[in-house]
């Protein structure tokens, strides 16, 4: 399967095609708004895989070309750019593909992280309204620390929970999730469920920032 992150050169984009590319034989795609950017951190995911003995392909493009080229397109960029992004690429996405959200809104004051729900009621929402009527939204990978992602000599034992209202695109995605060593994926039903799932997001952070020793903290139903 053909994998592109939009935004692939920013943190949990790397820690996304890292983990594909060190676990799975799929096609790791990396897409930026600059094709030279992302021609040369395709090249340093390669670097640091071949260092580890890991055959892997992986290559970089502006975010168009990134889209035309995949059967599943995940939009790593933050949920004010997300929007822009998917209506940027909306003519390089064909009929039956995947688009997965891992966006959060969330706003910060003295206090801590706070999820900042959209008027739609939630980022996936957003998502879903922005892309083509024939390509399939799912919102996953929204908890995972970016740091603990990218960093291949840590053991993940963590949960994503994956939200979407086409079965098979679900499917798909939790299929990915599961590929990567550690990772399971937890179904939480359809995309009017996905505000409650974003909003982990700033618990998990604020959890990190108020506890020593926790700066990776993940999240695992039992």
């Amino acid at each position: 399967m053909d994998i592109a992150l939009l935004g692939g050169t920013g943190d949990i984009g790397e820690g996304l095609a890292l983990r594909w590319a060190y676990d799975t034989s799929h096609t790791v795609i990396i897409g930026s708004r600059d094709a030279e950017r992302a021609e040369n951190k395709a090249e340093e995911y390669v670097t640091e895989l071949d260092s580890r003995g890991v055959e892997s392909s992986v290559a970089g493009y502006e975010n168009g070309e990134a889209a035309a080229r995949a059967d599943v397109v995940v939009c790593a960029v933050p949920a004010y750019h997300l929007t822009d992004t998917i209506e940027a690429v909306a003519a390089d996405l064909d009929a039956g593909d995947v688009l997965v959200s891992p966006a959060v809104g969330m706003k910060r004051d003295e206090d801590g992280m706070h999820y900042n729900k959209p008027g739609t009621g939630s980022v996936t929402a957003l998502a879903a309204d922005a892309a083509p009527d024939d390509v399939s939204v799912v919102g996953a990978f929204h908890n995972l620390a970016a740091d603990r992602l990218a960093n291949l000599d840590a053991e993940l034992d963590v949960d994503t929970l994956v939200v979407g209202d086409d079965e098979d695109a679900v499917d798909t995605v939790s299929e990915l999730a599961d590929e990567v060593e550690g990772l399971r994926a937890v179904s939480a039903g359809g995309i009017a469920n996905a505000a409650e799932v974003e909003a982990v997001t700033p618990l998990v952070i604020n959890i990190a920032m108020n506890n020593e020793g926790m700066h990776d903290v993940g999240v695992k139903f039992h």
